[in-house]
Formats: C-alpha cells, structure tokens, sequence
C-alpha cells in the first residue's frame, strides 16, 4: 500500500492584474461622467448605469486584491495558499450585483409613476462612449477569462457594454416617439440582464466553495479514465475538486496487483498524465492497495473494475 502526490501550481498574474489597473482608472472617470450626464439628463438609465460601474469599480478592485492574494505561496498554515481568495470575491461580487439589480427595478417603478422628461441626445453621446470604454476592458479581461475571479470581472464589464448599447437604442426610441416610460422599462431589463449574469457566478462559485465536482467534469469519467491505466485493478473512494477555478484537486483508492514499488511507480505516473491531459487535474493524491479496502478508511465510492488484462 502507498500513496502518490503529484503537484503543479501556477501563479502567473502580472497581465491580468496590470488589466485590471488600466481598467479602474477608466471605469473611475466614466463614473464621473455617466453621474453627471445623468443629472443633466434627467434620465433614470444613464444614473442606473453609474451605480452599476460604481459595483464594477468596486469588483475590479476586489479582483485586483484577490490577485494579489492568490499570487502569495502555501504556508504551514495555509497549505494551499490564498488561492480561495479570488473565489470569495467573485461571490462578493455576484452579490453586489444582485443587490444593485433590485434597487435598480424598484427606481424604474417608482419613475413608472411619476414620469420625467430626460434629454436622449445626450443619454446617447455618454452611452456611445461608454460602450467603447466597457468594450475594449472586456476584451482585455476576456484573455484570462479562465479565472473565475477574473470571470466575474469580465461579466460586469460584458454585461456594462451591453447595457449601455441598449441606452443608446432607448435614447433614440424616446427621440423619436417622445415616450418617456421607454427610460425607466429600459432600465429594468439591464437589470434582468445584471440579474441572470450573477446567479451564474454565484453557482459556480458556491460550488467551489461546497467541493463539488468542477464545472465540466463527470466522476465516472475520471474513474473510467483511471482504470484504462495499465496496471489499475479497480477505483474507488474517488473526490475530486477545486482549491480555485483553476486548480483542480483528486484524491482516490487505486486497486493493483501484488507488484514492486518500481512498478507501482510506473502506474501512479500514467494516472497523473492522464488526468492532467485528460481533465487538467494537476494535484492528485493517490493511495495503491492491494486486496480489499477495510470499512474503517471511510470509503464512500463503490470499486470500479478495470476491463483490460494485465
């Protein structure tokens, strides 16, 4: 019986974290922008559109944080390092966004009303400009979009370029029939759109945070993998999951024959390669057993046997 560890970090953040920098000194000024145009304006969808960069200010700051953090190596204390930190700011993020989009809904009622009169022309020139702005920084945030921290990000400044393109149709709807509930209604379906982009990040995220199973990936598909590994008897007792949205974790019981240490060596490193290209499981501990599995080690998935000859 043995166990076999196989270990690969990666911390590379310095262009996600300098997009981030670029990214919050832009949606910082257009902040300033939007608030004012809003108040000139009159118009409900263009100060619906300041507080939601003012999240997206806050969660690219949180993100940039958390890229710090995660860049921190393990500790005794912290064996895995600070990779969790970029997780918990994600759903901090969703979080806010949820929060935004009710108040956002319960504004655009409460203007459903009492109607006010806005000036389109000018709700379209400061829209224009931001979905060039919220366009080019999603873009960016899009190349380390592999990250879920990173994700959240994206999704704001995506969700931001979309809403804003929907400010300039709105603005030329009202220039053009003079209808002033176009404003308010307007803003009530970015806020849907703020809405459903949330819950997604906030599933995957809680899903991290639970252990669960990662996005994308089949158990018996890791364990049939496993045991198409020359050598392997039978899986079992097989956990696998996320330290971050981009280190994923396994631990199992691999079943062989009464083989040499040597031998046993040979097939820990074809499981390793094959979940890394298979399933890009990069840190994996694996106990070798041979005979029965006692009840005691706490067991909780049925063996799967191997169908090759050995």
């Amino acid at each position: 019986m043995g166990s076999g560890h196989d270990h690969s970090h990666s911390h590379s953040h310095g262009a996600p974290a300098r997009v981030l920098r670029v990214s919050l000194v832009v949606t910082a000024a257009y902040i300033v922008l939007l608030a004012w145009a809003g108040v000139r304006s009159h118009s409900l969808a263009l100060l619906s559109e300041a507080g939601h960069n003012v999240s997206d200010f806050l969660a690219l700051l949180l993100s940039l944080i958390a890229v710090y953090w995660q860049s921190r190596p393990p500790s005794a204390t912290k064996t895995f390092g600070y990779q969790r930190a970029g997780v918990l700011a994600a759903l901090f993020n969703a979080s806010t966004l949820v929060a935004l989009s009710f108040y956002i809904v319960y504004e655009a009622v409460q203007r459903l009303g009492a109607p006010v009169a806005v000036q389109p022309r000018l709700m379209m020139e400061v829209a224009a400009a931001g979905v060039v702005m919220n366009g080019v920084i999603a873009l960016l945030l899009w190349k380390s979009s592999n990250d879920v921290n990173i994700r959240s990000s994206f999704i704001h400044m995506l969700g931001d370029t979309l809403s804003t393109a929907a400010v300039i149709v709105g603005g030329w709807a009202i220039a053009m029939t003079g209808k002033t509930w176009i404003d308010p209604a307007l803003s009530i379906a970015i806020a849907a759109m703020i809405l459903w982009s949330a819950f997604g990040i906030i599933r995957e995220t809680l899903n991290i945070l639970l252990e669960g199973t990662p996005r994308g990936m089949e158990t018996d598909a890791i364990v049939a993998a496993i045991a198409q590994v020359e050598g392997v008897c039978g899986v079992h007792d097989l956990h696998v999951w996320s330290i971050g949205s981009q280190t994923h974790t396994l631990s199992c019981h691999v079943a062989v024959e009464d083989i040499t240490l040597s031998a046993s060596q040979q097939i820990l490193q074809g499981i390793n390669q094959r979940l890394q290209r298979d399933f890009r499981i990069g840190h994996t501990t694996i106990q070798f057993e041979f005979g029965a599995c006692a009840a005691v080690d706490g067991c909780v998935m049925p063996e799967v046997e191997a169908h090759h000859s050995h």
